[in-house]
């Protein structure tokens, strides 16, 4: 180990006065262990979406920057010195990363411990009127407020859902409703229905359902592409529907 210490400390003092960058990278390399253990101990409290490579990344830029501005002359340990510029520079990058302002995660913390605090007093969760009283605002400031504390809560789609019953490996996105997507069973139900709706119809009776309801085609214009007249088309109507309130009385 002091053989080790002897040659770093060699290294240290060739570089100085080289500032050969392969006397550098000799530098980057034996104390990189530090940087990968700096960001391991900042990863512990984050997201799990934040990636720890990320971390180690931006943590090696502090200490290369750490080497440059080292001082051997001051008899710090190098390690001790780095430490804080390696942390440092993951929290900058940390801050990059996050889009919630400062002044919005403030909010949230604000709301947060006055509905703990009244939570506490009630017995009971308390209102919205009840929290924006004890934090003295307005019904409009508090819902700013509270639109602002909900954008903290916002989470990355590739955050693990953890899933007791299920042997995969989930993330978020996997798990989220997808309301763009037809339900097969309420498409299923629709069919049968038209399916019902136009067994009992004559071609042109089948044709205006088709444009009045599917085409939203008004009477006078069905009227002209049918060549009937708007009261006949209306008329036409009415008796469809009323055939129909029959048909669907009588198999209910």
């Amino acid at each position: 180990m002091a053989d080790v210490d002897a040659d770093i400390q060699q290294v240290w003092l060739d570089y100085r006065q080289s500032g050969d960058r392969r006397l550098r990278n000799m530098l980057m390399e034996h104390y990189l262990p530090l940087v990968r253990y700096t960001a391991e101990r900042v990863a512990t409290k984050l997201p799990s979406e934040v990636d720890t490579d990320d971390l180690v990344s931006a943590g090696t830029f502090g200490l290369l920057d750490a080497i440059e501005a080292f001082d051997l002359s001051r008899g710090v340990k190098f390690e001790t010195y780095c430490s804080a510029r390696i942390r440092g520079a993951i929290l900058d990058e940390l801050r990059t990363m996050d889009w919630v302002p400062r002044l919005v995660r403030s909010r949230a913390h604000r709301l947060e411990v006055a509905t703990k605090a009244l939570r506490a007093e009630l017995g009971r969760l308390p209102s919205d009127d009840e929290v924006a009283h004890r934090l003295g605002l307005s019904k409009a400031e508090f819902h700013k407020l509270m639109r602002d504390a909900n954008a903290v809560s916002l989470v990355s789609l590739s955050r693990k859902y953890h899933d007791e019953d299920s042997t995969r490996e989930l993330q978020e996105i996997d798990v989220l409703e997808d309301r763009q997507s037809e339900d097969p069973f309420n498409e299923l139900q629709k069919r049968d229905m038209r399916d019902v709706i136009m067994s009992g119809l004559s071609r042109i009776e089948r044709l205006i359902v088709v444009l009045y309801y599917y085409e939203q085609m008004t009477m006078k214009e069905i009227g002209s592409t049918l060549d009937l007249s708007e009261s006949r088309v209306s008329q036409l109507h009415s008796s469809i529907l009323s055939r129909l309130t029959h048909q669907l009385v009588r198999k209910s």
